[in-house]
Formats: structure tokens, sequence, C-alpha cells
């Protein structure tokens, strides 16, 4: 059998076959092999993280990642920027009927290929098949759990004026693949997605730098929307510099004729932090020595006023104003 049938939702010798041939084969850990309805899991006598999340993207596949890579480095890294270091995860998946067997072992392939990488287990899991044309052919939820590394919190709060703002690399690297890959616009456009599990960054950051007042990973809404996220309703502001933005010159092109911003693009393999101004130069270095942070910037700095206010200073001078993202600029991406 090739195809997801509604036999593979049942809980019957079907679904039993699904989970023994494809998920327990991939995701294979004593944990999850033990088939019990909730993973027993041991945890050090820390403070524990938990995070979940949904993933339903078009294309399935794209340059430079795919929907199983996503969903796992995505619950990686909302881990990764509290300050943990993320443990196990959970996944589940909501099945259209008479989706490709074939298709759906890829993605749990990169599931695993992408959990094994950043040293996480996915140890429990659930799966449910609905009718043909009731889901966009599979739909993944995926839930995590770290251990807190990082001893101070990390919250907009804790911000202050001066304050250095940095990014581990070049923006809108995603939603670009994404657009290329659906082949919505007559464009020739080379990029791949920066699809990437961060943990391994910001352990280092975390165990370097005594600053850090937040960390975050750009993704839906883009880094101009996480930066207003950043200083909404609080007592300072954020200006950032469009000079120093790491942008590549392909995503770029493909912006300036379709009216894009890529401030306002998804990443899916970023990070934003921001630290004290002492340890910018410090935190900068320890960025770009790590491979997923050899493109970092400083981009801009903390500011007393506009309090709740996220500026541009434009390439000419001028000041502009950066709103959160209140619609989208294409179909939804991650």
């Amino acid at each position: 059998m090739t195809k997801i049938t509604h036999a593979h939702g049942t809980g019957g010798q079907y679904t039993h076959d699904l989970i023994k041939n494809v998920f327990v084969r991939h995701f294979n850990n004593a944990q999850l092999n033990a088939l019990l309805d909730s993973a027993i899991l041991t945890a050090p006598s820390r403070q524990l993280v938990f995070t979940t999340d949904t993933h339903v993207v078009q294309p399935r596949f794209f340059p430079g990642g795919d929907i199983g890579r996503l969903a796992v480095a995505g619950t990686i890294n909302d881990l990764a920027v509290c300050g943990a270091c993320p443990l196990w995860l959970s996944t589940a998946f909501i099945i259209e009927e008479g989706f490709d067997l074939d298709e759906l072992e890829k993605i749990v392939s990169s599931m695993q290929t992408t959990a094994s990488a950043a040293g996480v287990s996915i140890v429990t899991g659930d799966t449910k098949v609905v009718n043909k044309g009731e889901a966009d052919g599979v739909f993944i939820t995926t839930a995590g759990i770290g251990i807190k590394l990082y001893s101070q919190p990390l919250e907009p709060a804790r911000m202050a004026p001066g304050d250095s703002i940095l990014i581990s690399g070049y923006i809108g690297d995603h939603a670009a693949a994404i657009i290329k890959a659906r082949q919505l616009f007559d464009i020739d456009l080379s990029v791949e997605s920066d699809c990437a599990p961060l943990n391994s960054l910001t352990e280092l950051l975390c165990s370097r730098l005594a600053t850090i007042k937040i960390m975050r990973d750009p993704t839906r809404g883009g880094v101009a929307t996480t930066l207003n996220e950043f200083v909404a309703g609080g007592a300072c502001g954020i200006r950032i510099y469009e000079d120093k933005l790491p942008v590549r010159s392909a995503v770029l092109g493909l912006c300036e004729p379709l009216g894009f911003d890529p401030l306002y693009l998804a990443n899916e393999g970023k990070l934003i932090i921001v630290v004290s101004s002492a340890e910018s130069d410090v935190c900068l270095d320890l960025l770009r020595s790590h491979p997923l942070g050899k493109h970092a910037a400083i981009i801009g700095e903390v500011v007393a006023q506009p309090s709740g206010r996220v500026l541009l200073r434009t390439t000419i001078g001028s000041n502009r104003v950066l709103e959160m993202l209140t619609g989208e600029m294409l179909p939804r991406i991650c």
C-alpha cells in the first residue's frame, strides 16, 4: 500500500503498521519505542521550558528545506531563544486520505535528520487521517521541552537605552525561497531557505555572555514585527540602520519589483539578540565564529524615545517608522 487511507487512522493494524514502519523506524529511541500514551522522561533538577507549534507550508519541499525540517527546527528555535537546551519533541500529524506514503516517509526522515543533528529526540506523537479534501496534504504539530540554561530572564522589559541589537545573518531568505518555489512570479532567483536549528548558537551565546536581554527568531512578520513586539507597551524604543541590515542582493532583487520589504519577510534560521553595548563586540565575534552566524551584524540600538516605536534610519538619513505587520504580503509560508 503506497497511499494513506482511512484505515491508517482507525487505530487498528494499519495504524500500528504506519507507526512501526515509518515513525518508530525513523525516530527510533527508547522513550518512543515503548509506545506508551506519554513519554516518561527524566530531567535534572532544573527549570523546564515548554513550547508548541503547528506547521503548514506550500510547497512542502522547497530550496533548503521541507515541512519536516521546518517543524523540528521551528520548535527547537522557540526553546533556544528562551535560553534553553532543547531535549525532547513530540509530533502529531493530520494526514489527508490519498497522501503519498513515500512523501510522508521523506518528511519523517527529514525530521529525524534535523532533530538528530540538533541533539534532540522525538519521543512521542499522534496520527490522524481525514477525508480527501479536508486537509492540504499534511499538517504537523510539534511540542518541545528543554532545560533552562541562562540564569537571567530573557524578556523585553530588561532592555535599556544604549543596548545593542544584533542579527545572526541575512534576512528574508526563507520567504524568498518559498516565493520562488511557488513559481508565482517569473523571476530568476537563486536563494535557499535558512531553515535550521539555532540551539548550538544560542547555547554558545548563553555560555559566554552575561548581559543578554532578549533573543528571538524573527519568523512570520520578519525582523520589523519582532522588534515591534520587543517595544510594545514598553518604556523604550528601537532604532535600526538600513545600511547595516544584511540582505542578499538576490532577495533585494525579488523585493523591489514586487513591492515586498525584506524587514517583513519570514526567516527560519536567524536570531535577533539584544545585549548591553559593553558586550556587543564580543557578541558579534561569537556569532561570526559559528557557521550559523558568520554574516552577523550589529543593526541598531535601544533608544529612550520614541518609546514603543521602531525607527529605521534610511540610507538618505531620514527616519521611517516600522509598524507591526497587520496582514501578509503573500499567502501563509510557515
